[in-house]
């Protein structure tokens, strides 16, 4: 618990320092732990030091962790690439999903979000540097798409995901981020629901938060070097 408790206090002060850095108000940038491929327990360590946010990449492991720490009160953050034979479940049980970037995704997760749940949160992933091997919408889609999801019953747009292309520079960082939030800036002018720009991970929070994340998704930071996932 002390070295949880401790990961998490560090990142946090981090996180607090770049926003004093960039001249943000505190508070702003909400943490996403990443939690794929650790077990419950280690995110029941997280979770009792403060932490409420997780985000899970393979489904299959997501809905056992989901039901062993039902009771405490956290939010389920669904990352990872959406198959279409795994949208019911996913409506189901999670909170927010941060990874759609086709339509039909979006409306399989309204037709099957259980109508006694709020709307599920949605953030349209972006390829913001078009990379073949990476999900995402082109850039030049994302307002066709975001105001079709924005139609769609059972689900609310909140923002944008982006990973970008490994960069070697700080220079590089702050391009694609920089990209990133003129797109955000775009779609929030278009849709009131907008709040979320979710970028930025362990190595280049810092970069994503001087322009303009409002969500980092930390996974080493906080767990250590991962172990060999066992994607479901």
């Amino acid at each position: 618990m002390t070295n949880s408790k401790t990961r998490l206090q560090s990142v946090m002060n981090f996180i607090k320092l770049a926003e004093q850095q960039a001249n943000r108000p505190p508070g702003l940038v909400k943490l996403l732990a990443v939690s794929k491929t650790w077990p419950a327990s280690r995110l029941r360590e997280l979770a009792e030091a403060g932490q409420t946010r997780f985000g899970e990449n393979y489904l299959q492991e997501a809905l056992q962790k989901i039901a062993e720490l039902a009771d405490l009160n956290l939010e389920w953050h669904f990352i990872g690439p959406v198959q279409s034979n795994k949208t019911r479940d996913i409506a189901a049980n999670f909170d927010w999903v941060e990874s759609v970037d086709r339509l039909k995704i979006a409306q399989r997760l309204s037709d099957q979000r259980p109508t006694e749940k709020p709307p599920l949160n949605i953030c349209l992933q972006v390829n913001i540097d078009d990379e073949a091997s990476k999900a995402g919408v082109h850039p030049d889609g994302l307002m066709e798409l975001a105001a079709a999801v924005s139609q769609l019953k059972n689900v609310r747009l909140r923002g944008l995901m982006i990973i970008p292309a490994i960069a070697e520079t700080v220079e590089q960082q702050l391009d694609a981020f920089g990209r990133a939030q003129q797109l955000y800036s775009q779609l929030k002018t278009a849709h009131s629901s907008v709040d979320t720009l979710s970028m930025g991970m362990s190595a280049d929070m810092q970069a994503a938060i001087s322009q303009g994340s409002s969500m980092v998704r930390i996974g080493t930071a906080l767990f250590g070097e991962r172990h060999t996932p066992n994607k479901q």
